[in-house]
């Protein structure tokens, strides 16, 4: 059933941020006058092999949650959670900004921040690159992001927090740089970890990034912000199924929960945000439900009722995976993997044993959804939104997804099986 006790909510249900406003001594200063509205990028003279730009904080459209353009620069709309959801932690807002294409790839991006920033009100810039296999998890950049490999874009995003008092940051202007440094490696390709799975339900809230929840919708949520998908995208795409394997859903992450907001467990202790002291893959609410860590509780303080660590939007839950109670799954968090893959540009789409339209089902690819593209083989023809094509695309699990439903394909030639 839902969880309505323990889901940390849209606009959002996010603990606190850090605010990071002490910056590197490498940066330049930025102007403490906010741009007029609609005004240019503007590029600083950089040293070599250094990149510099101003995050566009003038155009607020339907990819950004909660916010508005004053005068006096970018502040929350709704800046009182309860106004929001009676479940939320704190009023959330979320800026973002248009990708940019950098002169020459970096692995290293910093933000500067120019805010007003009263007491209970909290800004972060944070950004993602684009690489051949598609973007990288957000990243905090008041301190610097550094990707594992070098990146040929850049996007950035603003997220501002309001406690219950109601007050509001008001930013400026973000500063963003680019340039090259030592690596880290992020996380292993392809990870896949079984984890307790709970039913969104809440129709009619809104997620994290905006969506509307509509009955029997096809989502998912992860308990952290970094692997959250702008709306009406797949950036961050996992497949998740039974224990049995009978069944799967591969599903865009558009929300935040369940209880845990900064808990990125599929990624090592070097990089997780929290619970550093927890092993990779284990979940902060399971260690929490079933070893009693950090008190049975939850980074708010709540006393964790069960070990989920994803959640399953009604869709998901009752037609992907065909559950009839929150279960244990196996779920791949796609964006750690390589490869070629294929954007679901209409859905739920069927995945089949075989390449044909009679082959058995043994899931579903939700609109918008990623799918890791094995090869292709020549099947049936089948006549979809995109093309007539005789070609099935096999996935890494050996399924199968007609062509002519899939809008684009990056990360790499798809060779034949």
């Amino acid at each position: 059933m839902s969880r309505l006790h323990c889901r940390t909510r849209s606009l959002a249900l996010v603990v606190p941020l850090t605010l990071t406003l002490a910056l590197t001594a490498t940066l330049l200063p930025i102007t403490s006058q906010a741009p007029a509205a609609g005004s240019p990028l503007t590029v600083t003279a950089a040293a070599p092999g250094v990149e510099q730009w101003n995050a566009d904080l003038s155009v607020v459209d339907r990819d950004d949650v909660n916010v508005r353009r004053t005068a006096a620069g970018l502040r929350l709309r709704e800046a009182r959670s309860a106004g929001r959801s009676p479940r939320s932690a704190v009023a959330e807002g979320m800026l973002l900004s248009a990708p940019r294409t950098l002169s020459r790839p970096a692995t290293r991006v910093r933000a500067q921040v120019s805010a007003h920033t009263p007491a209970g009100a909290t800004v972060e810039a944070q950004v993602r690159g684009w690489r051949a296999s598609g973007w990288t998890e957000w990243r905090t950049a008041t301190v610097g992001a550094v990707f594992d490999r070098p990146v040929s874009r850049v996007q950035s995003r603003v997220v501002l927090t309001a406690t219950a008092s109601g007050a509001t940051a008001t930013v400026r202007g973000v500063r963003l740089t680019a340039d090259t440094t030592a690596t880290v490696s992020a996380t292993t390709p392809g990870i896949t970890y079984r984890v307790f799975a709970t039913r969104i339900g809440l129709v009619g809230e809104l997620t994290a990034n905006g969506r509307t929840v509509q009955p029997r919708d096809h989502f998912v949520a992860l308990p952290s912000r970094r692997s959250l998908a702008p709306l009406n995208s797949g950036d961050y795409t996992v497949r998740v199924c039974t224990t049995s394997g009978s069944r799967c859903e591969y599903a865009p992450v558009w929300d935040v929960g369940p209880w845990n907001t900064r808990d990125d467990y599929w990624n090592p202790s070097a990089v997780r945000e929290n619970w550093k002291d927890l092993g990779q893959g284990r979940p902060e609410a399971q260690a929490a439900y079933q070893s009693g860590y950090n008190g049975g509780r939850d980074q708010f303080g709540r006393t964790v009722l069960n070990p989920a660590a994803i959640d399953l939007a009604d869709g998901t839950f009752w037609d992907g995976l065909q559950l009839t109670t929150n279960a244990w799954v196996d779920v791949a968090y796609l964006w750690t993997g390589s490869g070629p893959r294929g954007v679901v540009g209409d859905g739920p789409l069927n995945i089949r044993s075989g390449a044909t339209t009679s082959s058995p089902a043994r899931g579903l690819a939700a609109r918008f959804a990623t799918v890791p593209i094995e090869c292709y083989v020549t099947g049936q023809s089948v006549a979809g939104p995109y093309r007539t094509t005789t070609r099935w695309n096999r996935l890494a699990t050996g399924q199968y997804v007609s062509h002519a439903y899939i809008s684009v394909v990056y990360g790499g030639a798809v060779p034949v099986c």
